[in-house]
Formats: structure tokens, C-alpha cells, sequence
């Protein structure tokens, strides 16, 4: 009997799923694309543009997903793939390069319906690590795998396999033969101790690569759900297969129906040691108050105290889009009730 209630229920679902049109108006993505020392002055015109074009196209890469009926899992990992996909960002293609010169990349995914989550840490040949963690999610019955293991993991259910040779770019390059010229015994690029601009062959003047390289997002569907997802490179010469907070579920990456879906951008090992993502949502849940205002006593209070930096993106189950960030800047972009995009980098 029970089965058969269960089925009945599924079929209801699944007809109201087809026939219902979303409504847009309680239809909300936000993302950022990284925070840290990100200054005016350290980016041009032209530049500043790029960035914020790809953070429009990742939003509406989601936005489409869930005006089209879609999941708030599937239209989180549509514009993270965006931002993966694009060398702007410390995540696929644009990830940092390690201390002995490979790509080590991390993601998770979480789901607020059913707390259910999956992650990937250290992979280096699989194009998009969030669809390897949404796949750790859905087709396996464990929450996060990494390395090698992960890699083969991912080919098996068919997930997209390039060579290690697809995440290089010169500007990564450059940056980590300028952090291991200046210092070659350093683990970590010191993101949160230099202001000063990269600059690679050709002229191009970027902003402040001393940044917590990290892209993520959060979204809320035409069924009241909720998910988060978080991707990064990691750290620039990162040693010992080092993973940070964006696979760590509760760290990094964070969501539930009744609390929030939480996104996180920073220095990785506060952020761990600090249980960002779980502790706003705890907040919310254990002492009722606002999503935004338990942000900002983690972010701006809890995190500060302990020497960390960085931010998050969120949402609440009403949709209220969250941001909070204690360092000079975060990309970050959102869609209204309105449909409208807004993005912004600088505090």
C-alpha cells in the first residue's frame, strides 16, 4: 500500500511537473565568480565588461533552466558550468596551476529538498567538476570521491574527459612562475597580503590575482526547492594534494528547504575550520533570524576574528538574494522577480 501511495504521489508530481508553466516571479539564481583583493583601479574598462558579460550569461544560462520548468540542481550547475567553461574564473578552464604544475580541481552540490549532496575533490581531467559532483549525487551512493578514483568515476557515467592539457592558460602560468620566482618553498599563493595587478605577455592588465579563485551558486525552482553549488581550481601552488572548503559540504557549499542555500568564496581553511555554509543556515533555523544578518555575523564577525576572508551568496526560501563579503570585492550577479540581471565586482 505504501508503494502504491508513493506511486500515485510521483505520477501527481510528475503531471503537475509537465503542465504547470513556472512562475517567474518566484523563479531566483544568484552566483559569484570569487572574492578577495579585487580593485578599481587593478581593472580596465574592457575587462571589467568581460567579466561582468560572463557573469550575465552564467546567470541566464541558469535563469533559462528554471523558467523552463527546470530544477534549482539543474540550473546551478548550467551557469556554473558557464563560469567553468570560461578563463576568467579560478575554476575549469581558468583554474590555477599547482605546485608542481598540474590543475587539482573541486566541486559540490547540494540539494535543499532531501539534504542530499555529492562532491569531487583533486580531479584534473574532467571538464566540469560540477557535473561530476551532481553525478556523484545522483548516481552513486556516496557523497564525495576524489582523484583518480573520482576520474574514473566520471568516465563511467559518461561525463566529459579532456586532457590535462585543456585547463592550461597563460595567465595561470605566469602567475604561478612569478609566486614560485618570489617564493619557491611557498604551499599557497598569499591571497590576502598583495594588492598588486598580473600582468602576462600581450599587455592584458588583470584585476588583483591575489583572490580567493572560486565560482558558485544558488538557486531556488517552480517547487519551493532550493540547491547550492560550488566550484574552484584552488589555490596557486597549492602542495600536497591541499583541498579546500568549496567540495566540503557544510563548508563551502550548503542547503536546505528550511533554512537557505549558501555558496562560499575564500581562504578555504577558515572557511573549513568555521563551518560557513551550515553555520548561517544553522542560525537561521536554531535562532530565527534573518538569512542575510546570520551571514553577516559569520562573514563579517565570526570569520574576521579569525583572520579569515571571503563571502558567500545566498538565498532564503522566500528567495531573498543574500551577499555578504568582508574582502574588497566578489563577482556576483542575480536575477529579480523582474527578470532583470544585475551584476557587481567591487564593494
Amino acid at each position: 500500500m505504501q508503494w502504491k501511495v508513493l506511486g500515485l504521489v510521483a505520477v501527481a508530481l510528475s503531471i503537475s511537473g509537465a503542465t504547470a508553466m513556472a512562475d517567474e516571479s518566484n523563479l531566483r539564481i544568484a552566483i559569484h565568480g570569487g572574492a578577495g583583493t579585487i580593485l578599481r583601479e587593478n581593472l580596465t574598462p574592457e575587462l571589467e565588461q568581460a567579466y561582468r558579460a560572463k557573469l550575465e550569461e552564467a546567470l541566464r544560462a541558469g535563469y533559462t533552466v528554471l523558467t523552463s520548468g527546470g530544477t534549482a540542481v539543474e540550473a546551478v550547475q548550467e551557469a556554473i558550468v558557464t563560469m567553468e567553461d570560461s578563463p576568467l574564473f579560478n575554476a575549469g578552464k581558468g583554474a590555477v596551476f599547482t605546485h608542481h604544475k598540474t590543475n587539482e580541481m573541486d566541486a559540490s552540490i547540494m540539494e535543499g529538498a532531501t539534504l542530499n549532496a555529492g562532491a569531487a575533490a583533486g580531479v584534473s581531467t574532467v571538464r566540469n567538476p560540477i557535473r561530476l559532483a551532481a553525478a556523484v549525487m545522483t548516481q552513486s551512493s556516496h557523497v564525495m570521491l576524489s582523484g583518480k578514483g573520482a576520474e574514473q568515476f566520471a568516465a563511467s557515467v559518461g561525463l566529459q574527459i579532456v586532457d590535462p592539457a585543456y585547463f592550461w592558460t597563460e595567465r595561470r602560468w605566469q602567475q604561478l612562475l612569478e609566486v614560485q620566482k618570489n617564493d619557491p618553498q611557498a604551499s599557497v599563493l598569499s591571497e590576502h597580503e598583495s594588492d598588486r595587478a598580473a600582468v602576462v605577455p600581450g599587455g592584458t592588465r588583470w584585476p588583483d590575482d591575489n583572490k580567493f579563485g572560486t565560482v558558485g551558486a544558488v538557486a531556488l525552482d517552480k517547487h519551493g526547492n532550493l540547491a547550492a553549488g560550488t566550484s574552484t581550481g584552488g589555490m596557486t601552488n597549492k602542495k600536497y594534494g591541499r583541498i579546500g572548503d568549496s567540495p566540503v559540504i557544510g563548508a563551502g557549499t550548503y542547503a536546505d528547504n528550511s533554512a537557505g542555500a549558501i555558496s562560499a568564496t575564500g581562504h578555504g581553511e577558515f572557511f573549513i575550520r568555521a563551518a560557513v555554509a551550515h553555520d548561517i543556515c544553522a542560525r537561521t533555523l536554531y535562532r530565527g533570524v534573518s538569512l542575510q544578518k546570520a551571514a553577516d555575523e559569520v562573514i563579517m564577525d565570526k570569520l574576521v576574528k579569525m583572520g579569515g576572508e571571503g563571502g558567500i551568496v545566498g538565498l532564503d526560501p522566500a528567495g531573498n538574494v543574500v551577499f555578504s563579503f568582508n574582502s574588497t570585492g566578489m563577482y556576483r550577479g542575480f536575477i529579480d522577480s523582474t527578470g532583470k540581471a544585475h551584476t557587481a565586482i567591487f564593494r
